[in-house]
């Protein structure tokens, strides 16, 4: 569950810091006191996208926090598969929002914002006003039948899933080979042509390497000549007879001592060295020839060379793996005709494979949601529609995708009498509300998720049927965490722990606080929330009496 938010420097919230409890946790307070803020905040720790403006005036970055209390096992696993594990069964998240980025944490570790949701998406749910739009929506409700089908269905629908996409594939194949006689023709010559071309250069594996170095060694034939020629001449001459001159003079000398003597050998050492090189310089320039045909040979085999690189790769391997492919589709060409016998053969082949599987698919769902019905229509009772008649109906589309070929639409009657027809024809705000938290209370039996928040699940509702749904939320509460924003005070008196969220004026500035209330504020906030300009003896005692009323409700139904 949710046990800790703090927020800092976020909107016109300076800083606040609450401690949730578990059970039914209720929020209320003034129009505009900054509900939507804070549960702004919460979505914005869990993941939704972010923007400069929310940072407030004291400072140049806001943080949202949060801490989650795993208890469930199955969860714990879960965020294990996402490389996350509890602390001691917690899980810290927190983004640190600047002007140009935002720093994401799990227990101190940076994670993605995509990591983020996926963690969010096991451990709480957030319902606000527009989710109750979505049930006009009608691909809506075949995704509400899938969130409550069976392993079954799920393991149906991932096999539909790779079918379809496999036949897609095969599918474009078909058309994409679905060419003129023209066409494929044309095809043909280039492909032929492709495969000549390859062929006749008779490309030899390293040849391209070999090739290269040959001509650049040729290409600086007369460089080589003329550089060589001077060496010759510099140390055969000049260098040469410049030693032969110093001999000659330390010859004159060798009797001073050793270390002329030992000078003179080293000397005579560096003539001997200089007339090796003399020689073997003079043998290379005599061996060295430049032939004037080979060296235009050398270049159309290069241009050559360079004419497949240019269009089939620029190793060796893989103009020969260009040449495998040409060969491939020439193949393929020759036998064109019994190669679309067989891909259309595929076709059928996952067309029937499809078909049976969109059909046990179909019946699976169909049963789901034969449980998923009466769940709902039982949850649509107990919040005070005096008479529901509910029904997911089917129908099929005109071929199958990806998730079947199944289409649901809720319909629904609220008036004996009154045919069944689709939620967008006959719901009004407040049975959308009631609609929507009837579906979440059966989902609740049946997910593994910890804390449900409801941003005034309230609306368009009063009087009895907002006592029907305090009661529905106090059920709930039972099993899990539930955080709800609310301005009725049926719905208020139901808390097990009760939050007043107030502006007022700081400094100058406007600014947002959250309070934990305790017995007596719940029951000035109570008399408020019933209408009371001012907090009389008379309201303190209405407020007594709906929360008497709330506390035998929840009795009743532990």
């Amino acid at each position: 569950m949710l046990v800790n938010l703090h927020v800092k420097n976020f909107a016109i919230i300076d800083e606040i810091d609450v401690d949730f409890s578990s059970g039914l946790n209720i929020l209320t307070g003034e129009t505009g006191a900054g509900k939507s803020i804070l549960i702004g905040s919460i979505g914005i720790a869990l993941g939704a996208r972010v923007s400069q403006e929310i940072i407030g005036k004291h400072g140049d970055s806001a943080m949202v926090e949060i801490v989650f209390q795993i208890e469930d096992e199955e969860t714990k696993g879960k965020l294990s598969g996402l490389g996350v594990d509890p602390d001691e069964g917690q899980i810290v998240i927190s983004r640190r929002i600047t002007g140009s980025r935002s720093v994401n944490r799990i227990n101190g570790e940076n994670v993605s914002v995509s990591v983020i949701r996926q963690v969010a998406a096991l451990c709480i749910d957030i319902h606000g006003q527009h989710e109750n739009q979505s049930l006009l929506q009608k691909d809506k409700h075949l995704a509400i039948v899938d969130e409550f089908a069976t392993k079954q269905c799920v393991t149906l629908k991932q096999e539909i899933a790779a079918l379809y996409r496999e036949y897609t594939a095969l599918k474009k194949q078909w058309q994409d080979e679905d060419v003129s006689d023209e066409e494929r023709a044309r095809e043909l010559s280039f492909l032929e042509y492709e495969k000549q071309e390859i062929e006749q250069a008779s490309l030899q594996a390293g040849e391209i390497e070999e090739v290269e170095e040959a001509y650049r060694r040729a290409s600086g034939a007369e460089t080589i000549v003329e550089s060589l020629g001077l060496v010759h001449r510099l140390t055969s001459d000049t260098a040469a007879g410049a030693v032969s001159h110093a001999l000659q003079s330390m010859q004159r000398i060798t009797g001073f001592g050793d270390e002329i003597r030992n000078l003179q050998e080293e000397l005579l050492q560096i003539e001997g060295l200089l007339d090796d090189f003399n020689h073997e310089t003079a043998d290379y320039m005599q061996d060295f020839s430049f032939d004037v045909n080979e060296f235009s040979e050398l270049e159309k085999r290069l241009d050559t060379i360079h004419n497949l690189q240019a269009k089939y790769g620029s190793t060796y391997e893989e103009i020969l793996s260009h040449l495998e492919e040409v060969e491939d589709k020439l193949q393929k060409l020759a036998d064109f005709e019994q190669y679309k016998e067989k891909l259309l053969a595929k076709i059928k082949e996952y067309e029937s494979d499809l078909t049976k599987k969109c059909e046990q698919l179909s019946k699976e769902r169909k049963e789901t949601a034969s449980i998923l019905q009466e769940k709902i229509k039982a949850a649509l009772s107990d919040l005070n529609f005096a008479y529901v008649d509910f029904e997911i109906a089917w129908s099929r589309k005109d071929t199958f995708g990806a998730d079947g070929w199944d289409e649901a639409e809720f319909l629904i009657a609220t008036n004996p009498g009154e045919p069944k027809k689709s939620l967008g024809k006959i719901a009004s705000g407040g049975e959308l509300s009631r609609i929507m938290l009837a579906i979440k209370s059966v989902f609740a039996e049946k997910d593994h998720i910890e804390t449900l928040i409801f941003d005034e699940i309230d609306t368009g509702i009063s009087g009895k049927t907002a006592w029907k749904v305090s009661e529905k939320m106090g059920q709930l509460s039972r099993d899990k965490q539930i955080i709800c924003i609310t301005h009725l005070p049926q719905i208020a008196a139901m808390a097990d722990t009760h939050f007043l969220i107030e502006k007022s004026v700081k400094e100058n500035r406007t600014v947002t606080d959250l309070t934990k209330l305790s017995e007596e504020g719940s029951l000035r906030e109570l008399a408020r929330l019933l209408g009371s300009e001012e907090v009389s003896e008379a309201a303190i005692s209405n407020a007594k009496e709906m929360k008497i009323t709330a506390q035998k409700a929840k009795e009743q139904t532990t």
